[in-house]
């Protein structure tokens, strides 16, 4: 929606209660209430929508809505996913300059209730959508990627990892510099 159509549409409120699955668990994005055109004429200023917990920093002090508001919810979304609850904890604690963060581990994070991955190539996946996610939640909204980056991320996914889970630090994760190949941070 971002980059297909003129003027860009951002939705605004991308949370997981507007994401639904098929009877094929393809997901799709619901609720376009909040979604609004992005005019290229003006400040885009707007008031604050969306669910609370997945609403991007900048929008909060400068209520100039973007593309890459979105990208910050859809980051929020695949930490969700990975962990099986929202992430807030963890955000909170990520962006403090605790020594506590130097030494979280991908595998406290993920979500209890699922099995703990054994094969090499689902450890790279799930390394991979969290080095995705957090590129997503930079607080520089300028350096996170563009939807359509990550999109194409997905298509050439990079896996497997010779790493065991339980030594695959968030910082690592963090501070990877996956998509510095992209110029068009905007």
């Amino acid at each position: 929606m971002h980059h297909d159509f003129t003027p860009p549409i951002v939705h605004q409120d991308i949370s997981s209660n507007n994401i639904f699955l098929n009877s094929e668990f393809v997901a799709f994005i619901a609720d376009f209430g909040t979604a609004r055109l992005l005019d290229p004429y003006s400040s885009n200023r707007t008031i604050i929508v969306g669910t609370y917990g997945y609403i991007a920093p900048e929008l909060a002090y400068s209520l100039v809505v973007t593309e890459k508001c979105d990208v910050y919810s859809f980051g929020v979304l695949a930490l969700e996913i990975l962990m099986g609850k929202h992430p807030g904890e963890l955000l909170s604690t990520l962006s403090s300059s605790s020594s506590r963060v130097q030494n979280f581990m991908l595998n406290e994070i993920l979500d209890p209730r699922l099995s703990t991955p054994r094969s090499r190539k689902m450890v790279g996946d799930i390394a991979f959508i969290a080095v995705i996610a957090f590129a997503c939640l930079r607080a520089r909204h300028k350096a996170r990627p563009t939807m359509k980056l990550v999109s194409q991320e997905f298509l050439h996914i990079k896996s497997p990892v010779a790493i065991p889970l339980h030594e695959i630090s968030l910082i690592e994760l963090k501070n990877h510099e996956i998509f510095m190949g992209d110029e068009n941070h905007k």
